[in-house]
């Protein structure tokens, strides 16, 4: 049994703990919170923009810690999942680490690259998994398309258009804080940078335009550059739609021998193929996003029993995620391309 403690129950906290409890092989043992209602189950205070409406938890066989510091030097714990403000992600996950404990932090992996690349290092160093939260391949629209790429019975990627468009959450002012955040352009975006990493491959170049509120890029348009033969991938992230719509993604993705396209907000997966048909693929989970966050910690979990990391939750793929968002960032504020370090 993988014994798993989570640190700093909000909105993405309580999801994970949710989800934590249709895990085999692990468990969620205790939490860690420095606000003493939470400790004592009440989360009405931590709601977000999907799951269950937040109220009190049976605490009941859950060990409740204050400091970070009680939890790591708890022997009963295996995995530390941190749920907090992305600025402490680095912070903690490497106190983690050094602590001898196995980690899933999550995304964004950390605020800059020197903090990432120092964090996949601790992790080689103490032997241990460094595994980052990107849920989105989880989801099982993404998940389909992630898989019918990889395994090329469509063909190879010609082009692909994804978009992520929220409005402005009244449930975070952290998302618009480039300094707690890194703003849309990372907190929001990075889903978008990671997917494409992993079905399309990390570009050479990137060219963006976009809006800037107080230092930090809230919307963007982003050209993928790949060079000659490679694929043409585009896509627009971004918190400026108005509430009536809250939130959208969606993709098409243009494959030699069928178009694959999803938007959330009124069309279901659907594959396109050269003979004329559209047909919709059965795909289990649809609707129901604690599904994905319960597949994510159990593929954490069972990376643990295993000691293998699992490719979705690579540290390495979450810290080239955050070089794209940093590249696209320099991009609009300088209104040039941006070659990818």
């Amino acid at each position: 049994m993988v014994r798993i403690g989570i640190v700093g129950i909000g909105f993405m906290g309580r999801i994970h703990f949710l989800a934590g409890q249709k895990l085999n092989g692990g468990r969620v043992r205790a939490i860690c919170s420095r606000d003493p209602a939470k400790r004592a189950g009440d989360w009405r205070n931590t709601r977000g923009n999907f799951g269950p409406e937040p109220g009190y938890v049976d605490l009941t066989g859950i060990t409740t810690y204050e400091r970070v510091d009680q939890l790591l030097a708890d022997p009963d714990i295996d995995l530390i999942d941190i749920c907090t403000v992305t600025d402490q992600h680095a912070p903690l996950a490497l106190a983690a680490l050094k602590a001898g404990k196995h980690v899933i932090v999550e995304k964004s992996i950390a605020l800059t690259l020197a903090d990432a690349d120092a964090m996949v290092q601790a992790a080689k160093n103490a032997g241990k998994l460094l595994m980052v939260a990107h849920v989105l391949p989880f989801f099982p629209e993404f998940r389909f398309a992630a898989e019918a790429i990889a395994s090329g019975r469509y063909g190879r990627v010609l082009a692909a258009d994804f978009k992520r468009i929220i409005s402005q959450p009244d449930w975070s002012a952290d998302i618009g804080d480039a300094a707690k955040t890194g703003g849309p352009a990372v907190d929001l975006h990075i889903h978008d940078t990671h997917f494409i990493g992993l079905v399309c491959g990390v570009p050479q170049a990137v060219f963006s335009v976009g809006t800037v509120e107080k230092d930090a890029v809230t919307y963007l348009t982003t050209s993928y550059l790949y060079g000659p033969g490679g694929p043409a991938v585009t896509c627009s992230s971004g918190a400026l739609a108005m509430n009536g719509r809250p939130f959208v993604h969606g993709y098409e993705i243009y494959l030699e021998k069928a178009t694959l396209t999803y938007d959330s907000y009124g069309i279901p997966l659907t594959l396109l193929s050269a003979d004329g048909q559209a047909m919709q693929p059965k795909v289990e989970g649809s609707g129901d996003p604690l599904a994905a966050f319960t597949q994510e910690l159990q593929a954490a979990v069972e990376a643990v029993q295993s000691g293998q990391e699992p490719a979705l939750l690579s540290g390495k793929l979450a810290r080239d995620a955050l070089a794209l968002c940093h590249c696209e960032i320099e991009s609009v504020k300088t209104g040039q391309p941006v070659n990818v370090r």
